[in-house]
């Protein structure tokens, strides 16, 4: 299930592209469900996730009938064509979906209430994993090492620029609470990029947040399990700082020089060892199952601060997810293979469980 109704669509093609081509065609009969800009879900050819990226968004967004597709309680799904109806069962659906409408919980609990396993967070995870100021909330009050940061609504009043700036200095972050991908996020140190960022966040979000510049080396982290979950090997993200002032969108899927990625990160035994412990520690923190990427900044003192949490994390060729798997001994179609497991896993458990009295 891929596409969405966000402003990571053009991100979750690519990654669904990556799953696609990863999964085992003869362990699995696969359905294609391409979600389009507007949010209607549809049924898609198999073929059409190898196409160029660009064809594909195109052919998903195009004005033409297709076979559409409905969840319903209790169901599977419902394939709809005029006025034929064709009912289909699951096995299990994988979510390549970044953003709202799909990475925040409502699709889970769509997925939920509708009887199908799915990978990744549920509801709850999902839900605090794409909500920053939520995620922070509960990361500082788990004890653990976050920076300084402050939410605003868009119906508060706006405060001033110098207020901003002594409570959490210059540079600071503008971003949505709710987006990923580098989308809407401005760099700020004067009082007009302060004015254009909120303008910026709040065009893709209700509730932003500001975060203070953290100075050091980024480090991510790949998670992996459910009640025990295990950490990967860290990477490290270098951004090209010629060409880009932080890891931003472009940096990270339009320029092809926009950031070089180290796999694994050159770090002692400890700061591996303190990496993985604080990425399993935020996953369990922030009620995560399945998949999970921690973003961390290293301090050049050695100290770690953590960023986020990102529940459904990318699966374009470039992204961190897969290939710190891959370099910590798991492979692609074999983390795809574990995921699934483990979502088949969660349902059969919760299945067990009492409805009636």
């Amino acid at each position: 299930m891929f596409g969405g109704k966000s402003a990571e669509h053009e991100v979750s093609l690519m990654s669904a592209r990556n799953v696609y081509q990863a999964l085992d065609k003869k362990k699995y009969d696969i359905t294609l469900i391409g979600i389009t800009k507007n949010g209607e879900w549809l049924s898609l050819p198999r073929h059409l996730l190898l196409a160029d990226p660009r064809d594909v968004v195109a052919e998903l967004n195009a004005p033409k009938k297709k076979f559409s597709v409905s969840v319903v309680p209790a169901r599977a799904g419902l394939y709809l064509s005029g006025d034929t109806v064709r009912q289909t069962t699951f096995d299990v659906v994988f979510p390549v979906l970044h953003g709202p409408y799909g990475e925040d919980g409502s699709v889970q609990g769509l997925l939920k209430l509708a009887g199908i396993p799915f990978v990744g967070a549920g509801v709850l995870g999902s839900a605090i994993g794409m909500d920053k100021d939520v995620m922070k909330r509960l990361l500082r009050d788990a004890g653990l090492p976050i920076g300084k940061f402050i939410t605003l609504s868009h119906d508060q009043k706006r405060p001033i620029f110098k207020k901003i700036k002594n409570e959490i200095g210059v540079p600071f972050f503008v971003k949505p609470a709710n987006l990923g991908s580098s989308v809407g996020i401005s760099r700020v140190t004067t009082v007009k990029e302060y004015e254009h960022a909120l303008d910026e966040a709040f065009r893709y979000d209700t509730k932003i947040i500001m975060e203070e510049y953290i100075a050091g080396r980024e480090i991510e982290c790949s998670v992996l399990g459910n009640e025990n979950p295990i950490a990967s090997m860290p990477g490290e993200i270098v951004t090209n700082k010629a060409r880009h002032g932080f890891y931003s969108y472009e940096a990270k899927y339009l320029d092809e020089k926009g950031a070089n990625l180290i796999i694994p990160a050159k770090l002692t035994r400890r700061h591996i060892q303190e990496v993985q412990e604080l990425a399993i520690n935020v996953f369990k923190t922030l009620c995560c199952e399945g998949m999970g990427r921690v973003d961390l900044f290293m301090k050049d003192n050695g100290a770690f601060v953590i960023n986020e949490i990102n529940t459904i994390p990318g699966f374009t060729a470039i992204s961190m997810y897969p290939k710190l798997w891959e370099v910590s001994g798991t492979p692609y179609a074999k983390l795809i293979d574990k995921l699934i497991e483990l979502a088949i896993k969660r349902f059969n458990n919760e299945q067990e469980l009492l409805t009636t009295r």
